[in-house]
């Protein structure tokens, strides 16, 4: 059985557009540089040849990656999506209770996830306590700095605006 991976549309383009880019400007770049490395003689001895060798080994196991994500994807139009309910796509606005600093995340698969742009993982600890909740919910959350507590204060599908 073949796992899908949810995956909003945006984080589906961003991983197409990188793997568009790995084959038709990394893959071509690095097949040359090991060409021209080669015109050097001894390859034994040849940094630029084994530093060429090892960026195209790290380039075709990104792209297996890559293509085996994308093959894998489970496009969730958020656009079309509402309710009051956590669930993937959603944007939410926590508070926390012990600093009461104001947090935006959206909740998107573990592929596209960066949390410093308020993408967060729906696989991440935050993400499952926060899934199937409300505003006015409180959420306890076991994180490597201890347990932390939130409150949502509101869950909505429209765009993300970063909390100030």
């Amino acid at each position: 059985m073949v796992t899908k991976i949810p995956m909003t549309p945006e984080g589906h383009a961003r991983l197409s557009t990188e793997l568009k880019r790995l084959k038709n400007v990394e893959r071509p770049a690095v097949i040359k540089q090991i060409a021209e490395a080669r015109e050097h003689g001894d390859l034994s001895e040849n940094a630029e040849y084994h530093a060429a060798r090892e960026k195209q080994g790290f380039i075709e196991g990104r792209v297996m990656e890559l293509e085996d994500k994308l093959g894998r994807a489970e496009v969730i139009d958020v656009s079309s999506l509402s309710g009051s309910k956590v669930v993937f796509g959603a944007k939410v606005k926590l508070v926390d209770e012990e600093t009461d600093e104001e947090i935006l995340y959206q909740i998107v698969g573990p592929e596209e996830a960066e949390i410093q742009q308020g993408l967060l993982s729906i696989a991440s600890p935050l993400a499952k306590a926060l899934l199937g909740k409300e505003a006015g919910d409180s959420v306890e959350v076991t994180t490597p700095r201890g347990v932390r507590y939130f409150e949502i204060l509101s869950v909505d599908f429209g765009e993300v605006q970063p909390a100030q």
